[in-house]
């Protein structure tokens, strides 16, 4: 599998697994297979003949009638997306989520343009396909299977060849599609080892972020690997100023270790 190694703004490497095309695309087959299952019940258990019956010779309400029952499959991933934080179901069962290539996660404006540009990645020729169709050519049917073909493969074409594994709609919106569920060390995580009867100490460090504890446990890791004491007490420094907090340790070692203990303590209890 390909990675992707991101250097945040304190230079520090972090590295996420890019999704393959084989766990997209199974990842769209799961969605697609919730989008016709809806449009089978909402077919099979509202009578939509009544409506018909009732609006017989209003053509205008009978399309409004079909566009209101199309929606949720038209906006599925969008909404999707921007309500599970970058996964859709399908996405959530194969432990794919779309970040932002710096390592955050994207704006709505992103996932919208990744939505929009869906038209690009698998009906690029739609329009096309529909206008050949309509000339009546004799040979055309080679023409159409090629160009429905063709329109359909963009997005896996993308995906398979670029350097990110990204469809058109992913190097607009700057975003990639990561495996989460990867073979990644305890000690490589923000994850501390704590007992049930652990007692916190600083409360106030639900201050720091996810991404901040990451970087805090990495520094020290490596600080105490290579007895760089300077750089463990800029650390203590740095999380004092952020946090507000009043150590009670003496040393530095002791004061960030308790840190990363608490953090995990109150995080985890939430």
């Amino acid at each position: 599998m390909k990675r992707l190694q991101i250097k945040t703004a304190q230079n520090v490497n972090i590295n996420f697994t890019l999704a393959n095309v084989g766990q997209r695309l199974f990842a769209l087959g799961v969605d697609n297979v919730i989008k016709f299952a809806y449009l089978y019940f909402a077919m099979e258990f509202l009578d939509f003949r009544m409506f018909q019956t009732a609006l017989e010779g209003d053509s205008w309400s009978l399309r409004a009638i079909d566009v209101l029952i199309f929606l949720p499959v038209t906006f599925y991933s969008l909404y999707s997306e921007i309500l599970l934080n970058g996964q859709t179901v399908g996405k959530k069962l194969l432990h794919l989520k779309v970040i932002n290539i710096d390592g955050f996660k994207p704006s709505t404006t992103d996932f919208i343009i990744r939505w929009f540009l869906r038209v690009v990645d698998f009906n690029l020729f739609t329009l096309l396909f529909v206008y050949v169709a309509s000339l009546g050519l004799d040979d055309e049917i080679a023409l159409l299977m090629l160009l429905f073909f063709f329109g359909k493969m963009i997005g896996f074409l993308l995906i398979l060849f670029t350097d990110n594994q990204q469809r058109f709609g992913d190097i607009i919106a700057n975003t990639v599609v990561i495996y989460l569920k990867d073979n990644v060390q305890f000690s490589e995580t923000i994850l501390e080892n704590i007992s049930n009867a652990y007692v916190p100490t600083y409360p106030n460090v639900i201050k720091l972020s996810d991404n901040d504890v990451r970087i805090i446990k990495n520094t020290f890791n490596s600080a105490k690997k290579y007895n760089d004491f300077k750089t463990l007490i800029k650390l203590r420094s740095k999380v004092l100023e952020v946090t507000g907090i009043k150590s009670i340790h003496k040393t530095d070692k002791e004061f960030i270790d308790v840190v990363l203990k608490d953090y995990n303590f109150y995080t985890q209890s939430m």
